[in-house]
């Protein structure tokens, strides 16, 4: 199974030297009609600055020679993901790190090409090596059935299928806050582009041919193709309706065998016979291209799905949880069909609950997924699958990451939203203007984390200039109030 990838992959590591010009290598996040994204020529240009130097430096140093108003933590964030690249290296720890571009007879270099390969490779040898157990005729494998020693030797907190660079690698990568939020808010900022994505590439597992395009149409604006089977079309309106469950209940959605039992009905009503749809099956079921006989009654799944709800609740790792219901799910197969596509929304319910990026599956191949799926349901072996979940959510932060900045997506905006109104109202209900104003500020924005300071007295005085009265709707303040401070505004009086 090659790689889809060739030798300059989507992500665009591709570091040369041509004409005697060193060009660096481009992260191509997104693109819009041709050209790079906004977000894109921003990682571009701090990658040029920092690859013309040979010099340690801060992060303050680093935005203090670029001529733009680019966040701190968003830099943050780039500055680690190149370390791990092997694009640069970074010295001294969290308060007083320093970094600079990977160099060697003086030009940059990559000194971590592994790091780089593995991102557009999406599995190891050693992962390709697990899949050729796959390559023996169908007859020689050995018939299996579900091992309860496999999940009965999982120890929360002491067992992991993801290993701890792994789960290292997608914590960094995929937080998107620093305090805590409701859950589900950074979904929801992200909806329509996670509707669409998630429904596409969980449909195209499962063999629909609906492209992206016909996928969001569909989605969006209700326009089916013409050319495609109806239940390819029911496929992905039971995803939105999946999907919509997930993300809008997810402050009441535990994992628990009901609610795997409610994304299964949403996602399986009208594929599967009458009644089935979020029954747990009292019938044999078969795996195609497999010599594994999953359980077939009722009575044998209902207490090992129990279990198996059991051992994830008690799973802290968010990515630990998710990944372990998307093998485990998939392997009991308590459903009579839609069962990985059952496994792959339940995944992202602690993604989505702790605000991390959720998990779209892009541009896996559905060789490569079906292979690593059923090497770990014949062999009980899950690492392919693991390079496949870590590789493809690095690639959904990437995506969202655009998502979230084409909507004008500020974390941090939202973050402190109620500290903010909670000061303009005090302000204007006590009447502060002048220095009586700025003093209260300077007074209250002391709460604030040093390294968002700045970014907080920003947007309150963005927020007070721009004051009006369909503006201060749930601050407590009336009309009334606004106008007699606006008038103490505009005489100046302190």
């Amino acid at each position: 199974m090659a790689s889809k990838w060739p030798a300059m992959g989507p992500l665009g590591y591709n570091g040369r030297q041509m004409a005697g010009k060193w060009l660096w290598p481009i992260i191509r996040v997104g693109f819009e009609g041709g050209a790079m994204t906004q977000h894109v020529a921003g990682r571009q240009t701090v990658l040029d600055h920092l690859a013309t130097k040979s010099d340690w430096f801060s992060l303050a140093e680093i935005l203090a020679g670029l001529d733009s108003d680019l966040a701190p933590r968003t830099l943050r964030r780039w500055l680690k993901e190149w370390v791990e690249l092997g694009v640069l290296e970074s010295r001294g720890g969290p308060r007083n790190r320093q970094y600079r571009a990977i160099a060697v007879g003086g030009q940059p270099q990559f000194s971590a090409r592994a790091s780089a390969s593995r991102l557009q490779e999406p599995l190891s040898e050693q992962g390709r090596a697990a899949l050729r157990r796959l390559d023996v005729p169908l007859f020689q494998r050995p018939a299996s059935t579900y091992r309860d020693e496999w999940i009965e030797a999982y120890v929360p907190g002491r067992s992991h299928y993801l290993s701890e660079s792994q789960r290292e690698l997608l914590a960094s990568s995929g937080s998107r806050f620093s305090g805590a939020m409701p859950a589900g808010t950074f979904a929801k900022r992200i909806y329509n582009r996670l509707l669409v994505d998630l429904s596409y590439n969980s449909s195209r597992l499962e063999g629909n041919t609906y492209s992206l395009a016909e996928t969001e149409r569909l989605l969006l604006e209700g326009v089916a193709a013409t050319d495609k089977l109806d239940a390819e079309q029911a496929m992905i309106l039971n995803h939105r309706d999946a999907i919509h469950f997930l993300v809008e209940g997810i402050n009441r959605l535990e994992i628990s065998v009901s609610n795997i039992q409610s994304l299964h009905y949403l996602l399986a009503d009208g594929l599967v016979a009458p009644g089935m749809a979020g029954e747990l099956r009292d019938e044999a079921v078969r795996i195609g291209g497999s010599r594994y006989l999953p359980l077939e009654r009722r009575h044998q799944l209902l207490p090992r799905l129990e279990q198996l709800v059991e051992k994830a609740l008690a799973i802290h790792d968010p990515f630990e949880q998710s990944f372990f219901l998307l093998v485990q799910l998939s392997y009991l197969q308590p459903f009579v069909d839609v069962n990985k596509r059952t496994a792959r929304l339940a995944a992202n319910l602690p993604l989505v609950r702790h605000n991390l990026v959720p998990l779209s599956f892009h541009d896996v191949e559905p060789g490569d997924y079906h292979a690593a799926i059923l090497v770990a349901y014949e062999f009980n072996e899950v690492s392919p699958l693991a390079e496949l979940y870590a590789w493809t959510y690095l690639r959904s932060c990437r995506d969202y990451d655009v998502a979230a900045e084409a909507v004008g997506f500020d974390p941090l905006r939202v973050a402190y939203r109620r500290s903010r109104r909670q000061l303009i109202a005090e302000i204007v209900a006590e009447l502060l203007t002048g220095v009586a104003m700025e003093e209260r500020i300077q007074e209250r924005s002391q709460a604030i984390r040093e390294e968002h300071r700045e970014h907080f007295l920003r947007h309150l005085h963005e927020d007070l200039n721009a004051l009006a009265p369909h503006r201060i709707a749930g601050m407590g303040i009336s009309q009334r109030q606004l106008e007699t401070w606006f008038a103490r505004r505009e005489t100046g009086r302190s």
